[in-house]
């Protein structure tokens, strides 16, 4: 299984975690930070119409557009992306 570096990720204490400093759980909104983008090899090629994916992060993929890096990518998980492509390539 592919791990990512989460050392760098904001993480704060969730909402719904209790205040005596026990069952507490963090959440990170930054862990795409981590992930390493590669534009997809169906891209064009002259620097418009560009899909990055990550797919070092294990049972989901982020997609996003490489011309607007700012926006929230889409999440997708591993098994529907595989099917996707393998489509894609049928």
């Amino acid at each position: 299984m592919r791990a990512i570096d989460l050392s760098h990720a904001t993480w704060r204490k969730s909402s719904y975690s209790n205040t005596d400093g026990g069952n507490c759980i963090e959440v990170s909104d930054d862990f795409l930070t981590g992930v390493d983008w590669r534009k997809s090899s169906y891209s064009n090629p002259d620097g418009g119409e560009c899909l990055e994916v990550a797919d070092n992060i294990p049972s989901l993929v982020p997609v996003r557009d490489s011309k607007d890096t700012t926006r929230t990518p889409l999440l997708i998980g591993a098994g529907a992306w595989a099917e996707f492509v393998d489509g894609v390539k049928r």
